[in-house]
């Protein structure tokens, strides 16, 4: 390191701590830090200490490091943020917890990293940030307004789903026993949906009761769609269980909105019993576009998938076969000489827990008594359901040409219903963050960067999905191209917090403090340069 005197044409000259280094042999110089507004004689005095000269009584460190704080990470963040223009919302990315929690993470007695130096927040409590999570609450239209124009337009396709999230307590107002996709079973939930670009990234966040059916948002998002965001005509993507035929008619059609989603497996059969598509169509194929009079002005593409059918008929096999390795026990209990199992009842709660277990109680006869107990499979219920494995029907309202050119919300700390929307809205503004940066951080990442390289290598748009040669190379070695190791997306930002911002005082002059920064290592620099984080100094 050295003290660099650089002249300046009409002002003093810039006095600037600087660093040499080499790169592919050749010597480069980075700035540290601006000494500009130091004291003549405190420069004086690390120039003479930089140089070796002895400045100090003997016993006494030249410089004391008074806190050092995990930065890097804050740095990448809040540089893809400023990017982005989303540089309030970073809290929830670098730490995902509860308010209060955040507060002292924040609060310089107590902060967990360099953020709130960062931003020069000062002393900071939770009432504060419950000030600014209103605040969030308040402008979110506005926040998902902007985000629209910028991703999504007339014409384009509109990802919608649905997920829910378990709460801990009983005091939310929003929640409610509902169906829990978490496996919690007697847990109240929240329902929330998420609107997404046709490249997946997030653009709107909405909550809902818990016990509000996937449906019964739809009406809400597509006014957003056509209010709010000012969008004409799109394309709204989602699931069979969501756009369903009473939600086309009563809502999608009358917003004159089109529609891709699927067909559930009792209309499959029916068309195939109907006679709309044979089985043999797949002897050489594995899609074939349909149109049927149960379905007026919409197309029909019925699908294989070759591995989903192999797939779906070991399953079944293993449940048929764990449904009766249980089913046996309980039918020897039942005839068996010595104290044998009696009652209806007694031996139905016995039969019925193993049937609920394994959900195959339409593939078996039962016959129950006082004193005995039979089971069988039904073949031809299982033959019947066989004929469908791997087919699958799209059904959408687009003309072949057009369709041919077509977030984590846990843990939630909060009761009210504003503040529990709140917080799922910044869960949502997170998520778009974390987009971002996978997208430009991806070949440092397990995630695929060469998309179209994988999908060259799919034999059918039904097929497996496929990694790259390159994708398969970088989990193969642990190595990028470069020689640096891979990393998920969690463990890089673990890594970028080593970067560390120390608060530096010297010996001569002990009440002048400075910041400065440890040298970014290569997996350190090519993160941030991929981030486009030019300057350090900025996220200061």
């Amino acid at each position: 390191m050295y003290i660099d005197d650089v002249p300046n044409r009409n002002s003093p000259p810039a006095i600037l701590l600087r660093e040499s280094y080499r790169v592919d042999g050749k010597v480069k110089k980075r700035t540290l830090l601006n000494l500009s507004d130091w004291p003549v004689e405190l420069v004086e005095g690390f120039r003479a200490l930089l140089k070796g000269a002895t400045v100090l009584p003997p016993g006494q460190e030249a410089i004391s490091i008074k806190r050092s704080l995990p930065h890097g990470h804050v740095a990448a963040v809040l540089g893809t943020l400023r990017l982005i223009g989303l540089d309030r919302f970073v809290a929830r990315l670098i730490a995902p917890v509860s308010k209060l929690a955040t507060a002292k993470a924040l609060d310089p007695a107590t902060a967990a990293s360099s953020l709130g130096a960062v931003l020069g927040l000062g002393e900071v409590d939770e009432d504060e940030l419950y000030v600014a999570l209103d605040w969030l609450l308040e402008r979110q239209p506005q926040v998902e307004a902007a985000l629209a124009r910028l991703h999504l337009k007339n014409g384009t396709l509109v990802l919608y789903d649905v997920s829910s999230s378990y709460l801990e307590g009983r005091c939310c107002e929003l929640a409610r026993l509902g169906y829990n996709r978490d496996g919690k079973r007697g847990k109240l939930q929240i329902v929330y949906g998420l609107l997404c670009a046709p490249d997946g990234c997030p653009v709107a966040i909405e909550v809902f009761e818990g016990d509000t059916g996937d449906p019964a948002t739809l009406a809400a998002q597509i006014d957003k769609l056509k209010q709010r965001f000012d969008l004409s005509h799109v394309v709204l993507v989602g699931d069979r269980g969501m756009i369903t035929q009473a939600r086309i008619e009563e809502d999608i059609k009358p917003a004159r909105l089109d529609w891709l989603s699927a067909l559930r497996a009792p209309q499959i059969r029916a068309l195939l019993d109907a006679g709309a598509f044979q089985l043999s169509l797949f002897d050489e194929r594995d899609l074939a576009s349909i149109t049927s009079e149960e379905y007026p002005g919409e197309r029909l593409i019925v699908c294989r998938n070759p591995d989903l059918t192999v797939a779906r008929r070991r399953k079944r096999e293993d449940l048929l076969a764990a449904t009766e390795r249980e089913l046996i026990p309980i039918q020897q209990a039942v005839r068996r000489a010595k104290k044998p199992l009696r009652g209806e009842a007694q031996i139905a709660l016995k039969v019925g827990a193993v049937i609920g277990k394994y959900k195959m109680a339409k593939h078996f006869t039962l016959a129950i008594t006082d004193t005995d107990f039979s089971f069988a499979r039904k073949q031809d219920a299982v033959d019947a359901e066989a004929r469908l494995d791997g087919i699958y029907v799209v059904r959408t309202s687009l003309p072949a040409k057009a369709l041919d050119d077509s977030a984590s919300v846990r843990p939630v700390f909060h009761w009210s219903a504003p503040r529990v929307r709140a917080h799922v809205c910044l869960c949502m503004l997170a998520y778009y963050v974390e987009w971002h940066m996978r997208q430009r951080l991806a070949p440092m990442l397990y995630d695929d960067a060469d998309k179209q390289a994988a999908e060259a290598l799919r034999t059918s748009i039904v097929a497996k999905a496929q990694r790259s040669s390159s994708a398969i190379d970088k989990q193969t070695r642990g190595t990028t191209p470069d020689g640096l190791p891979v990393h998920s997306f969690q463990s890089l930002l673990a890594d970028l917090a080593t970067l560390v911002r120390n608060t530096v005082t010297t010996a001569n002059v002990n009440s002048h403090e400075f910041i400065l920064l440890t040298t970014p290592t290569a997996i350190q620099h090519k993160a941030l340069d991929l981030l486009g984080i030019k300057s350090l100094h900025r996220t200061q």
